[in-house]
């Protein structure tokens, strides 16, 4: 009942979510329900009750503390006064511009849910989601279920007997999508973007990051993970006694993979790590308790000849531990596991349990999230793309999607001249990353092809065994990817996602329909706004092309080097100026943020802003500047910039972030790039000498 394995590496997103890992690529959508939302924002929009929405959180003059001084710190500036009187809700960790236009994304998606459920007759993506509803939101059928939903899986797991029982239960469960040992899953071949193989990729750990289990600054991390561990087990039938006891056993058997596991600084900066090409033989001889070919036959796909087992000596260990780790520390594991990965669906001491510890104790949490919103959650998680249909022909204005094109046009033009004006790159460089910039394919508000869920059976008899349908179909159809041609129409997010990504194997960026809206994107709003927005929003997402990850992929998507020695070296000594920088940002006492971690993001940021600049000002040129509230332009372009960025955490959420999120916390990224343009310093008449302006030496400019 874990989320889904995905396939390596991951998109690069413009803001990473806590609960929600998004595939490389999306799901295939064609079928019966394509046709559904072929109008959006049209029909369906006058029917949402517009009183139960949130409003939005834009940028207004009144946000700005005429105490502080902006060239000391733009957030502070544009966001204090906010911040200081928005706390964060019992149910968040966060709180900002992405979480509220989130929340109105969720009401919106509750209205819809609703409607699909109150209809017993429906078809299609309809009665998908309202399946999904009305199974979730029947709190007492739920209650009176209680842990019955997982009794065969639980007797599965009684019935191990040894290593090789337990190697055949791995398979089995990851043939109905339930594997919780590892991540497998398709994704485009690095070397043939074109072609989807099969990637093996770490897991296995119940805590964020491989630091949890041995840095002395997490002790009491652990510790209370433990604990947890012995709650989860008890509540399954474990005497008290006995799960205590086997707490420690499922500890140790984590601490050993955390110790072959690579850490989350290390798979942020290091995409090459999720490719290592191998044969099955290959594979079946460095895990010879675990082989591979065995493996592929049995989730009944043909046995490749070469696949992608990422992380080697992860799936190593696991194989020896298969060999010469007793049985009942296995038991104890994958008990555990099992119950833990589906306790947000059982019944309320499950539910409350896996809250207390993974919400109120590691991210400080203080209240548990309302029903409505978990079954969304999870409608997210299994058919995402369903409810997707319903929100954008009740959500998505026509006239958005027209704006946004124009838009990236802007953009994508502003990127061109400003490669072709680099000093620090040759013009051999220079020729390939315009052959990247050329190739770049944007997707706007939705997919142009609906996946068809019609495979997926779902009833209004059981919350459980619609999410065990759920997980078994989508397992299914990734699963059908491999080995075959990559399918560029598809999407790695819903429609519904505040969000936005880069996908480095079909060098596209991506923008969901719910993030094109105030303060990010508003059709109505003035250009300085609009490209403070969306536009630094659109850069970010084209410069991840380029960041140092990114960078390492072609025109195709292919992994491939396009660099010259001496540029890449340049651009090395640029990147180590701006790991410096963020380095040195306090976050919490004694607590920096991670340079290296956050690379790949400030790039993005940075360059993201500077192009957004350059295509504002060229949308601009020659126009009277309006002078609105008594601003100009170039200081609407950046108080909107700093507006988007307005986010409050948790002191424990921060704590996580920090180790194992690659974006910065959001008051950093306020602040970090545009305290390295004139132009912020030009808008504002702020000196040299100002936190907000890095000249000489400690200026950074990369693209």
């Amino acid at each position: 009942m874990n989320a889904r394995p995905s396939a390596s590496p991951k998109p690069r997103l413009l803001l990473l979510s806590a609960a929600v890992a998004v595939a490389v690529a999306g799901v295939a959508l064609v079928g019966a329900d394509a046709a559904f939302a072929a109008k959006p924002g049209h029909a369906a929009a006058s029917t949402l009750d517009q009183s139960k929405l949130p409003p939005f959180n834009q940028f207004k003059a009144t946000d700005i503390d005429a105490s502080k001084r902006v060239c000391s710190n733009l957030g502070d500036y544009v966001n204090g006064k906010w911040l200081a009187t928005n706390a964060i809700p019992g149910d968040r960790t966060s709180w900002g511009a992405f979480e509220m236009l989130a929340e109105r994304s969720l009401a919106v998606q509750h209205q819809l849910a609703e409607r699909a459920a109150a209809d017993p007759k429906a078809t299609g993506v309809e009665k998908l989601v309202g399946d999904f509803w009305a199974t979730g939101m029947d709190e007492k059928a739920i209650e009176a279920q209680g842990i019955k939903p997982l009794n065969s899986r639980l007797a599965e797991i009684d019935g191990l007997t040894d290593g090789a029982s337990v190697a055949q239960y791995l398979r089995d469960t990851a043939a109905r999508g339930e594997n919780v040992l590892f991540s497998f899953g398709p994704s485009p071949d690095f070397k043939d973007s074109n072609v989807n193989i099969a990637y093996a990729f770490q897991g296995g750990l119940g805590l964020p990051d491989k630091a949890y289990y041995f840095d002395a600054d997490k002790k009491d991390k652990l510790e209370a993970y433990q604990q947890h561990v012995a709650k989860v087990l008890a509540l399954s039938g474990v005497p008290a006694a006995d799960a205590a006891r086997q707490a420690k056993d499922v500890i140790a058997f984590e601490t050993r993979l955390a110790g072959v596991s690579k850490s989350s600084e290390e798979l942020s900066r290091d995409m090459a790590l999720s490719y290592n090409p191998v044969t099955p033989a290959q594979a079946d001889a460095l895990a010879p308790n675990f082989p591979w070919t065995k493996f592929f036959e049995s989730q009944d796909v043909a046995v490749p000849k070469l696949f992608s087992l990422a992380i080697p000596a992860f799936h190593q260990e696991v194989s020896k531990m298969l060999g010469d780790t007793p049985v009942a520390a296995w038991k104890s594991y994958l008990r555990f596991h099992t119950v833990d990965g589906a306790s947000p669906f059982l019944s309320s001491a499950f539910v409350q349990e896996n809250f207390d510890f993974y919400s109120r104790a590691m991210r400080g949490q203080k209240e548990m999230k309302p029903r409505w919103k978990r079954v969304l959650g999870t409608i997210e998680g299994e058919a995402g793309e369903a409810l997707g249909q319903l929100y954008v022909k009740a959500a998505f204005p026509a006239e958005s999607k027209v704006r946004m094109e124009q838009l990236v046009q802007n953009l994508r033009d502003a990127l061109k001249l400003r490669i072709e004006q680099l000093t620090w790159m040759s013009p051999e460089t220079k020729q390939k990353a315009l052959q990247k910039w050329a190739a770049f394919t944007p997707k706007i508000g939705y997919p142009d092809k609906w996946r068809d869920f019609s495979g997926l059976k779902t009833s209004r008899s059981s919350y459980v065994d619609n999410i065990l349908a759920g997980n078994a179909f989508n397992y299914r159809v990734e699963l059908a990817k491999i080995g075959k041609p990559v399918d560029k129409t598809e999407w790695g997010m819903s429609p519904q996602t505040v969000n936005a990504y880069y996908n480095p194997q079909q060098n596209e960026i991506v923008f969901p329909a719910a993030i094109l809206q105030p303060p990010f994107f508003d059709p109505k709003a003035d250009d300085p706004v609009n490209y403070g927005g969306i536009g630094t929003v659109i850069g970010h997402e084209m410069i991840h092309g380029y960041d140092d990850q990114g960078s390492r992929f072609g025109p195709t998507g292919n992994f491939e080097n396009w660099w010259t020695d001496a540029d890449a070296k340049g651009f090395e000594a640029l990147t180590d100026k701006l790991i410096a920088q963020f380095d040195a940002y306090e976050a919490a006492p004694g607590k920096h943020v991670n340079g290296k971690l956050t690379l790949g993001e400030n790039i993005a940021d940075l360059g993201g802003i500077n192009v957004a600049y350059d295509a504002m000002r060229h949308a601009t040129a020659g126009k009277p500047d309006p002078m609105i509230d008594g601003m100009t332009r170039d200081q609407r372009f950046f108080l909107n910039f700093g507006t988007i960025w307005r986010r409050n955490f948790t002191p424990k959420e921060l704590e996580v972030r920090l180790v194992t999120d690659p974006h910065a916390p959001a008051n950093f990224r306020a602040i970090g790039a545009p305290s390295n343009m004139p132009a912020f310093a030009d808008a504002f008449q702020c000196k040299a000498g100002d936190a907000m302006v890095r000249d000489g030496d400690k200026r950074i400019q990369i693209w």
